[in-house]
């Protein structure tokens, strides 16, 4: 095996565009499919990548860390400050009935009090990376169960904190030389000093996060910004979480903590689609060879000595955990489906308990013996999380909870329905009341059980489940149906739905919701006419009450409103296959702005303001009236 840095990305690139790609094609998660090309790299199959997983395992965190700021960016303060009950409630059940019940399944086990405790720390943990990527592929961060595994992770990045401050008291004053990346990740500033004074420099770094946020980023992307660089752009934003998370690791916090609070506290800025953009790139690489590097860390040879016990501890930690969730979804009123989902997603062993394990090690808690069964025991349940993942999905979910199709035969759907609606949140709700006013029932489809529910009380038809899954609209009627309209908020999932109906039903008239310009114009670019932005109308709607406030006739403002949207759907659909970077796209965006300001003083020059007087009250007109005749 080649030692070059360039060989090495080549392996790692190769097998993410051979394994995902045939993950995806037979319906599986993208993360199994990093895991499996880590696998087939790692040592003990084709052997291209050697010991040095562990050095690789590290860098990719970062991955992690910059999923953990751009979810910070979706989060404005006022939401995080409202998640608090749940963050706390929920996260600080799940830590105390799963390290309770960890530490007593070890000592009965026989292992020491000392490292049942660090091994019941660990197992505490999930895998924020695993989660939040599979919510997000399905479209899942929206719902109860998507808000509840939210709450939990966060909750288990903020306990790192805390965990790392208490294992070296376990500890009997030895260290380990072999420490491998331990030295590196834990030698932070504060280690030394009472325990007050790192208690206040820990709030002070939080109070410097937001004051840094507010004082210091924004400040300096708005003189980025000028030089009109986007290569300037992404490297401020990789500065920006860089440097949190620098700061996050010299006084012992977690660097994912750091960053999602940098992100929360730019939420609110004008730069957050852009640093979006920007860091969005970073993070799907590096998830990517994160997950790559997990599957290359499972040690075969530790699994062929101890092949009983490692596979009776991975399946007594994920049923351990699975159950602690399921109470905890029930303590907190959550439907049998969402309860169940929570405990399959997040019964996994997280990615900081390779952090947690090594630095136990280090410490001389753990030995080199404990120390590989637990690294594989955690990388083998990150392993078989989406895999538990879908078989929950295919065989479990469809047969518990809040049925999909129990309530409601697939021949009835199919025959009454001519509108599929796919989404009733607040956008999807408004659009099915209205439809529903002038007597045009949909069949709809959400993915949250506790909205499905509701939804039914209130006398609405709505259906629990997964509408990227074909079985699923075969059966709510989609080869019959006229209309599908897509209301989810997620862009991706919406694209790649709309690929799989342009390509399977293409007699459907599709309706799209999109949130931006970026996400219309990728719509548009499958060939879809029918592009909704949720923004546009609003704030055009907005403007005109501000005109008609300032004394403009409200008809004519009205006309005039209409014109504005009519041109800019028409200039969206000029620029949507044109390339967004670069000074040429930003030379026709400036054209197609004069144009558009062009056409709408064209026509008022025409004469439409004098003419448009159809809305005026009976008290203008007789007041226009007695001052022409005077």
């Amino acid at each position: 095996m080649s030692g070059s840095i360039l060989f090495q990305a080549i392996i790692f690139l190769a097998g993410a565009i051979i394994c995902v790609p045939i993950a995806k094609r037979f319906g599986l998660s993208s993360v199994l499919g990093y895991l499996i090309a880590g696998i087939v790299i790692g040592p003990y199959v084709l052997g291209f990548v050697g010991e040095e997983g562990e050095d690789i395992l590290h860098f990719a965190e970062f991955g992690v860390v910059i999923m953990l700021f751009l979810i910070g960016l979706e989060i404005e303060p006022r939401s995080f400050w409202k998640m608090r009950k749940a963050i706390a409630g929920m996260g600080g059940a799940q830590l105390a009935l799963t390290l309770s019940l960890a530490y007593l399944l070890f000592i009965t086990l026989g292992f020491d009090s000392k490292v049942s405790l660090v091994i019941g720390m660990s197992v505490v943990l999930s895998s924020t990376a695993i989660v939040l990527q599979t919510l997000k592929e399905k479209g899942l961060m929206d719902t109860s169960f998507g808000n509840s595994s939210f709450s939990i992770l966060l909750f288990q990045d903020i306990i790192v904190i805390p965990m790392l401050a208490i294992i070296p008291l376990l500890s009997s004053g030895n260290t380990h030389v072999d420490s491998g990346h331990g030295d590196e990740l834990h030698v932070y500033l504060l280690e030394d000093l009472p325990l007050g004074v790192q208690t206040l420099a820990v709030i002070l770094s939080v109070v410097l996060v937001i004051l840094a946020g507010r004082y210091l980023f924004v400040p300096m992307l708005r003189l980025v910004a000028k030089t009109r660089l986007r290569e300037l752009l992404s490297a401020s934003a990789l500065l920006i979480v860089l440097g949190l998370s620098l700061v996050m690791e010299l006084v012992g916090l977690s660097p994912a903590l750091g960053a999602f609070l940098g992100g929360v506290v730019l939420a609110t800025s004008e730069f957050k689609h852009e640093l979006e953009s920007n860091l969005e790139p970073f993070k799907g690489l590096l998830l990517g060879l994160f997950f790559m590097a997990v599957g290359a860390s499972i040690n075969f040879i530790v699994i062929g000595d101890n092949p009983l016990m490692i596979t009776g501890l991975v399946l007594g930690v994920i049923v351990l955990k699975a159950i602690v969730l399921f109470i905890v979804g029930s303590l907190f009123k959550m439907k049998l489906d969402q309860k169940i989902l929570l405990s399959v997603s997040l019964a996994q062993v997280g990615e900081f308990a390779f952090v947690l394990l090594s630095f136990a090690f280090q410490l001389s808690i753990l030995d080199r013996t404990y120390l590989d069964m637990m690294l594989v025991v955690t990388a083998l349940s990150m392993t078989l999380a989406p895999i538990l993942g879908i078989i929950n999905e295919r065989f479990i979910i469809p047969r518990i909870g809040t049925k999909r199709s129990a309530e409601r035969t697939a021949d009835h759907i199919a025959k009454t329905h001519r509108v599929i609606l796919i989404g009733f949140g607040h956008f999807g709700g408004s659009v099915g009341r209205f439809l529903r006013s002038y007597g045009i029932e949909a069949t709809i489809l959400d993915q949250d059980s506790n909205r499905v529910d509701l939804l039914r009380k209130m006398g609405f038809e709505v259906y629990y489940g997964d509408a990227t899954r074909l079985e699923l609209l075969e059966s709510a009627g989609i080869e019959e149906a006229e209309v599908v309209i897509c209301a989810i908020d997620n862009p991706d999932v919406s694209v790649e739905l709309a690929r799989v109906l342009k390509d399977k039903y293409p007699h459907l008239k599709l309706m799209m919701r999109a949130k931006n310009r970026i996400d219309a114009s990728e719509l548009l670019n499958l060939g879809i006419t029918n592009v909704y932005r949720e923004t546009l109308e609003t704030s055009v709607r907005m403007a005109s009450d501000v005109l008609h406030h300032m004394g403009f006739r409200k008809y004519t403002v009205y006309r005039q409103a209409q014109n504005f949207i009519k041109y800019d759907e028409d200039s969206l659909r000029r620029l949507a296959d044109s390339p967004r970077t670069g000074e040429d796209f930003i030379f026709k965006v400036r054209q197609e702005i004069e144009q558009q300001e062009k056409l709408l003083e064209e026509d008022l020059r025409r004469g439409i303001v004098d003419s448009d007087q159809q809305w005026d009250s009976e008290q203008i007109r007789l007041s226009r009236s007695k001052s022409a005749e005077n």
